[in-house]
């Protein structure tokens, strides 16, 4: 009977002793926690030592090749990044299903309707899963008129740029170099943005830099 009675009391102890040690072992983690976090942010994975400026486009510093990207277009036929080399890109990884990316869409077709040319061209990447079927039929809803219709249905594309999630644009230099990044939705077709998309690319002036861009017909 004493053993027991001895069991029975040296139970309340151990959970006790197990209820301090949680607790100091919480205490410890919530103070290392910030010292970890630095770690972490300071880490190599960042892209860029550089600042990124206001508009959220960090440069990549120094400019590192893209891996060669394959994808397909509308009409199903096949594509490569590299088929661009020459020109500046700005390349944007969207699907339909993802809000902030068909927001910012109809933006990316009037710069690419305003600065699309022998000189720059504006990739609008699709991950849907459906495929050309799915842009095409997101295109005429929205009223998209200037941008090519491309996807990626695979999400390759994704991986190997190391994506975080969607949107995120990449602005490649004529060598086929990122030179900047930016996660997250933006105003393209903004004068602001406009000036720094020439900036990081080496792009010639003209009157982008000086006004919103206005919206034009599909070419």
């Amino acid at each position: 009977m004493s053993g027991g009675s001895g069991g029975r009391s040296g139970t309340p102890r151990r959970i006790a002793l197990a209820t301090i040690a949680a607790a100091a072992a919480a205490a410890i983690a919530f103070v290392l926690r910030p010292v970890r976090q630095a770690h972490l942010l300071s880490g190599p994975a960042m892209p860029s030592t550089a600042p990124a400026d206001r508009l959220a486009l960090v440069p990549v510093d120094p400019p590192r090749p893209v891996p060669e990207l394959r994808f397909v277009r509308g009409d199903g036929r096949a594509a490569a990044l590299g088929e661009f080399r020459g020109r500046a890109v700005l390349l944007n990884l969207w699907a339909t299903w993802c809000v902030p990316c068909r927001v910012e869409m109809p933006a990316l077709d009037r710069l690419q309707a305003a600065l699309g040319g022998a000189e720059f061209e504006v990739v609008a990447l699709s991950l849907d899963r459906g495929g050309p079927p799915a842009v095409e039929a997101f295109y005429r809803e929205v009223g998209l008129r200037a941008l090519g219709a491309y996807a990626d249905p695979t999400g390759e594309a994704s991986r190997a740029l190391g994506a975080v999630g969607i949107p995120t644009t990449l602005l490649i230099d004529r060598e086929g170099r990122e030179v900047a990044r930016k996660i997250g939705p933006a105003e393209w077709d903004g004068p602001e943005m406009v000036g720094a998309i020439r900036r990081h690319l080496g792009l010639s002036g003209g009157a982008g830099e000086a006004a919103v861009v206005a919206p034009t017909s599909r070419r």
